[in-house]
């Protein structure tokens, strides 16, 4: 084999997992003020399955959705445990949080008792989810498969009032907080 042609094949699989780490353009389709779309989903909290709905969680008080591409990658997973450390900051804002992706049931299980640390819930985003909150990670236009990492905060009414998107985790918890904390001095 030429071997200009072996090194392009080795390299392609470096070059697609550079592109997931890549700033992705993630103008999230939901606005700030927009309606929430309604969704129940089927995940995991603190090891178990747990089956979420929106408009349940709502009557309790405002949701951080936030989408993340993959369990267990780098990001993801220090993502997961920021999320984990604020957890009792987001309880105190009256806020509850929940982590999204398009994993399967028993990986999420796993996920949420070692990387979400049994602090909050993490669900399986289904196509129409992913579609209605416009969160499918494209390179090139074509889907890959996973989810842009997007923070959505959900106050009860169910109105969207905080939309960060970034591939970079580091400012998710920091922004969606802030959010939260400013919703509860507002009642």
């Amino acid at each position: 084999m030429n071997r200009f042609i072996a090194k392009a094949l080795l390299a392609a699989p470096a070059a697609a997992a550079l592109a997931l780490l890549a700033p992705a353009t993630a103008n999230a389709e939901l606005a700030q003020g927009a309606p929430a779309p309604d969704f129940t989903a089927q995940g995991a909290l603190k090891g178990k399955p747990f089956a979420f709905h929106l408009r349940q969680a709502l009557k309790k008080g405002p949701v951080v959705l936030y989408f993340y591409p993959k369990a267990f990658t780098q990001g993801c997973t220090l993502e997961a445990h920021a999320f984990a450390e604020a957890s009792a900051q987001f309880a105190k804002a009256g806020a509850q949080v929940i982590g999204m992706s398009n994993d399967d049931v028993p990986t999420l299980q796993k996920f949420s008792t070692e990387a979400c640390r049994d602090k909050f819930a993490v669900a399986a985003a289904t196509p129409q989810i992913v579609s209605a909150y416009d969160v499918d990670l494209k390179q090139g236009g074509v889907s890959t498969g996973l989810t842009k990492r997007t923070s959505y905060v959900i106050d009860r009414k169910g109105k969207v009032v905080l939309v960060h998107s970034d591939m970079d985790y580091r400012d998710h918890v920091k922004l969606t907080l802030a959010a939260v904390q400013k919703l509860k001095t507002a009642r």
